[in-house]
């Protein structure tokens, strides 16, 4: 694979750096790393306990490694549709009216790794989402300040940070009402503190109630188009069918429509499946719940019979109209037995399904979570941890080490469960994007990817 110049200094800082050095930054603890390189970590269960999620435990989604941003030489740059051109430093930023914001932030592909039949990308659980406090500009004041023309269609924004080989800059748009709302921000402060840098150092998209690949991270420029965009990740990733499709049919991006609002939804924090409860032991049914931008959290049921009844659990005092609802049922099982714990979240216009609606990448997961508990006599015992499914590096063939690893580790494959045309379609993406595949090896990589990652039911 060829890299720029720009590229090796970046990935030699980022493996130097341990990802980057620039910002305040908070160390991640007790994260499940789903790709080491680049960085991509979910937070664990224990988060969605705190209604405002700790920024060691947030989790973090990044398609090219972490830039290094140098504050005194950085700039953010307006320009297109407007009808002045800016370039403000964060302290002309912070000079202007300071807005704050709780919202929720979800991986569009939160809960991928439950669908069935499976598709090729991260394999998020449920904890691909986290709850914070943004603070910083309103979108509005920088571009009314810049000079928004009517002929303005939709708003581009790009960062910091560089593509790996030949893959496409992520960059994405959204539409203009949504860039003139007043709760669409530019946000240089997260929960009180200097945004880190895993999370957009110094200046990140916050479009709330939508999901997160709009919140785009180490904003450098703005630019006001007078037609849609044509970029890989608005016109082929980070899209919706317009019509439901039959689970493993693949879906055009021409009939599909981008990614935009979350859907309602709610996750168990506790307790965690496989668990054990003591027989006449009270103990809590607790989680969190979240909407999109038309309507907040109104309520959330639990079963704990697998879905034949249901019990309203209570909400939480602290709210906001994009934040997250904290709830909790207390439950005192009477009987031995094995349970299905079931929540279901509600807002004024809508539900949480029962079963998910089918797209080929996995995005806007929100079926009703399942936590399988047992209730038994005496003391229980602990979850049992899952085993650990990594092949070291070393016995990896050096064939599918040099055209897969050079741009990320054996975890991002680990974490797969695809057929053979799966992983056909993915390693053919991967050549586009520069991947040093060779015509006499493309069998005997499929050979062994499909061997030790093929796809197995759940």
């Amino acid at each position: 694979m060829n890299y720029s110049r720009r590229t090796l200094f970046q990935i030699a800082a980022s493996i130097a750096a341990g990802s980057t050095v620039r910002g305040a930054d908070e160390t991640k603890r007790d994260m499940i790393v789903r790709s080491a390189r680049p960085y991509d970590a979910e937070m664990p269960m224990s988060g969605f306990k705190h209604y405002l999620t700790p920024i060691e435990n947030f989790f973090v989604r990044s398609h090219h490694y972490t830039p290094t941003v140098e504050l005194q030489s950085w700039r953010l740059s307006v320009e297109g549709e407007v009808a002045s051109k800016l370039s403000l430093t964060i302290d002309d930023l912070k000079k202007m009216p300071k807005v704050e914001i709780v919202g929720v932030c979800e991986c569009a592909g939160n809960t991928r790794g439950i669908y069935e039949p499976s598709m090729p990308g991260l394999q998020w659980e449920y904890g691909g989402v986290g709850n914070a406090k943004w603070g910083g500009v309103r979108l509005a004041d920088v571009l009314k300040r810049a000079g928004i023309k009517t002929s303005g269609i939709e708003v581009l924004f790009d960062g910091a940070d560089v593509p790996v080989g030949t893959m496409p800059e992520f960059q994405r748009t959204i539409p203009v009402r949504r860039a003139l709302h007043p709760n669409t921000l530019l946000a240089y402060e997260m929960n009180g503190q200097t945004l880190p840098v895993a999370h957009g150092f110094p200046l990140r998209v916050i479009v709330p109630g939508w999901a997160s690949d709009s919140w785009v991270k180490w904003v450098t420029r703005i630019q006001v188009l007078d037609k849609e965009f044509e970029g890989f990740f608005m016109k082929t990733a980070y899209r919706y069918p317009v019509k439901l499709a039959a689970p493993g049919v693949a879906v055009p991006p021409d009939k599909m429509r981008p990614v935009q609002s979350l859907r309602v939804k709610s996750v168990i924090a506790a307790p965690l499946i496989g668990s054990q409860i003591s027989v006449g032991k009270q103990t809590v049914v607790s989680g969190a719940a979240w909407a999109g931008d038309d309507s907040p959290i109104t309520g959330v049921d639990v079963s704990l019979d697998g879905g034949r009844s249901w019990k309203p659990a209570a909400l939480g005092v602290d709210k906001s109209q994009f934040g997250w609802r904290l709830w909790q049922l207390n439950w005192t099982p009477a009987v031995e037995g094995y349970y299905n714990v079931l929540s279901r979240a509600k807002t004024a216009s809508d539900i949480q399904p029962f079963a998910y609606e089918w797209n080929p990448s996995g995005y806007q997961n929100n079926t009703v979570h399942r936590v399988g508990v047992e209730v038994v006599a005496g003391e229980p015992h602990p979850p049992t941890a899952a085993a650990s499914t990594a092949i070291p590096a070393r016995d990896i063939p050096a064939n599918v080490r040099a055209a897969c690893m050079t741009c990320h580790g054996s975890d991002v494959m680990e974490q797969q469960r695809l057929t053979r045309a799966q992983w056909d379609r993915e390693v053919t993406k991967m050549v586009n994007w520069g991947a040093p595949v060779k015509d006499a090896d493309r069998g005997a990589i499929l050979d062994y990817l499909t061997s030790k990652w093929g796809y197995r039911p759940r």
